[in-house]
């Protein structure tokens, strides 16, 4: 069944530029706050410079193209605007072409807290700040070139990667516990929860095991995985991770370790 969402993306201009609403301003500012200060000690060095390096306004959510000028002249990426929701192929293009997918639409207050699908807030201050940095910026777009010719089956198996490192990735640092994935960083809930809960495991990334690691979107993550620096992001690019992948496939999958998800019946 395909994927749904009651967020529709609003429209830019022949200018690029996107008319948001005063309540949609107010929005962004309200997450805006509430989550510089829950990330305090615990982002990663290299996000916090990023952030420092974007000067993305906390009143009003940002024009795409104020933020693709600071992409470009550090690591070649830019924004682009996107429907709520895409497909594996165009994600992956995307990515292989330096353009980072931007749903422009923004939570209602009734999701403050949580949103399933990605809207601005969760693309531009959870994913961009570390897209001005090469290391993650080459992973991102290796991991769209590989995507682009992978099976509809191999997708599956490269969508864990994506995911417990890009979404939800923590470094192992000098400093203690660090986060760099953007699904944390953009959430209070997860960023607590990922740095203090005693239930979390926590292991040092093995692509193996991360391939054969199933997840689910809609919970808190029972496992993270972390690396030493987001400079270990270039290491893992230039390994073979497709011989990798079928390692993976053969040794079969871990079992969940989250509760199988209950689908309501029709009455």
């Amino acid at each position: 069944m395909a994927k749904t969402t009651s967020y529709v993306s609003k429209d830019a201009d022949q200018q690029g530029f996107i008319p948001w609403t005063d309540e949609e301003n107010s929005m962004w500012q309200k997450l805006y706050a509430r989550q510089l200060a829950c990330i305090n000690n615990k982002a990663c060095d290299e996000f916090v410079q990023g952030l420092a390096d974007l000067n993305l306004p906390e009143d009003r959510i940002p024009q795409l193209e104020e933020v693709s000028q600071v992409l470009r002249k550090a690591t070649g990426w830019q924004c682009h605007q996107v429907p709520a929701l895409i497909g594996f192929g165009e994600f992956f293009k995307l990515l292989s072409e330096k353009k980072f997918p931007v749903a422009t639409f923004i939570r209602r207050d009734e999701h403050f807290d949580y949103l399933q699908e990605p809207d601005i807030f969760h693309e531009i201050f959870g994913h961009c700040p570390l897209l001005t940095n090469p290391a993650f910026a080459n992973f991102t777009q290796m991991y769209g070139e590989l995507g682009l010719t992978a099976s509809k089956e191999d997708r599956v198996f490269l969508a864990r990667l994506y995911w417990f490192t890009v979404e939800f990735g923590l470094l192992s640092t000098d400093k203690g516990l660090r986060i760099y994935g953007g699904g944390i960083l953009s959430s209070p809930g997860e960023t607590l929860y990922a740095m203090h809960d005693d239930k979390v495991k926590r292991e040092m990334l093995d692509v193996v095991e991360v391939f054969r690691t199933p997840y689910r979107i809609d919970i808190m993550q029972p496992i993270y995985f972390m690396l030493n620096t987001i400079n270990d992001l270039e290491s893992i690019s230039k390994l073979d991770l497709m011989a990798l992948l079928a390692q993976a496939k053969e040794l079969g999958m871990h079992a969940p370790r989250f509760p199988k998800k209950q689908i309501a019946e029709a009455s």
